[in-house]
């Protein structure tokens, strides 16, 4: 059996960190989640830092510029050059802070990353080798807690790409651009679901109703009830061929505050990031947003709106 913790070396006499990590996932959808910037910018960063990419061009020669910001709105430039790349297998880049345009900040020490993709079972390790270019630059390094929020950022992207496998095994491999109306219900999905499932003689798709607490929550979020975990967090029932109602129950002790009109949205599923964030400009022009396109904890780049007409919309990419 896999241990899906961190493994951690630290080797001074070669001036050399290793990281090695198991991970329940494909080496296809592990292999993007450090290779593309939009999936990067979901899990790089540990709480409560927040993460965006300035510019990433993944070639020999390309290079990566990325903020890490603080809550309290301190960013701090990192800038990693690529030098190798084998893809899907492995690439070696040089990493440095920086300052916002790219350029080395010489104060700090810059680190060489050696990073292999291995399929294993039925996931994949990623072993990670980062070269010093003394002890004491390694040391300095250690020092400001890199250890620490390394494994931070492991974490969240085990929960990413836990959520991905799961959709990809509930949706299969390619999810296609589609349409569906989506119900809030304070408390009742799991009874409207069922009704609604005797009405139409309907299917649910995937795991069925899936509750609050059959999830892992991000760590930032306070615990949950047991009348909480019980609650739906999400149900697809596919009522007419292609056509599908999906829910989740909207419980006030998470800030949810429902009222006649807002529990019922048009849910829109476009096929890149690019379209979604072009019908979330155009759509909620002259309207009400409540809440703006960004990257969510299930692995979806989303928003919600109402738009000039009263109508409520959800705008949902998912990788």
């Amino acid at each position: 059996m896999n241990n899906n913790k961190l493994e951690v070396e630290k080797d001074l006499s070669a001036k050399k960190m290793i990281f090695k990590r198991y991970f329940d996932a494909t080496p296809d959808l592990v292999w993007r989640a450090w290779t593309e910037p939009e999936l990067l910018d979901r899990w790089w960063s540990p709480y409560p830092y927040r993460m965006s990419t300035k510019q990433m061009d993944f070639r020999v020669g390309g290079f990566w510029l990325y903020a890490m910001t603080s809550p309290e709105g301190e960013s701090h430039w990192c800038r990693a050059d690529y030098l190798a790349i084998d893809p899907g297998k492995s690439y070696s880049a040089k990493d440095s802070f920086c300052e916002e345009n790219g350029f080395a900040a010489e104060e700090f020490p810059g680190m060489h990353w050696n990073n292999h993709f291995v399929s294993e079972g039925q996931g994949t390790m990623v072993h990670i080798t980062i070269q010093f270019k003394s002890e004491e630059h390694l040391e300095k390094i250690a020092a400001m807690g890199f250890r620490e929020g390394f494994t931070a950022a492991m974490t969240n992207l085990e929960a990413y790409l836990c959520t991905m496998m799961n959709l990809r095994k509930e949706r299969g491999q390619e999810v296609r651009p589609r349409t569906a109306h989506y119900l809030n219900f304070a408390g009742k999905t799991e009874a409207a679901m069922l009704f609604y499932q005797s009405v139409f003689n309907g299917h649910f798709r995937g795991s069925g109703l899936r509750r609050f607490g059959d999830i892992e929550m991000p760590a930032e979020m306070p615990p949950m009830d047991a009348d909480t975990k019980r609650l739906i967090i999400h149900a697809e029932l596919e009522i007419l061929p292609g056509h599908y109602l999906m829910a989740t129950d909207a419980p006030e002790s998470m800030g949810f505050k429902l009222v006649q009109g807002n529990n019922m949205h048009i849910n829109i599923e476009p096929s890149s990031r690019e379209e979604a964030l072009r019908l979330f400009n155009a759509l909620s022009e002259g309207g009400e947003i409540s809440m703006p396109m960004e990257d969510m904890f299930w692995g979806a780049y989303y928003g919600a709106f109402r738009d000039q007409f009263g109508i409520n919309w959800m705008i949902h990419y998912q990788d």
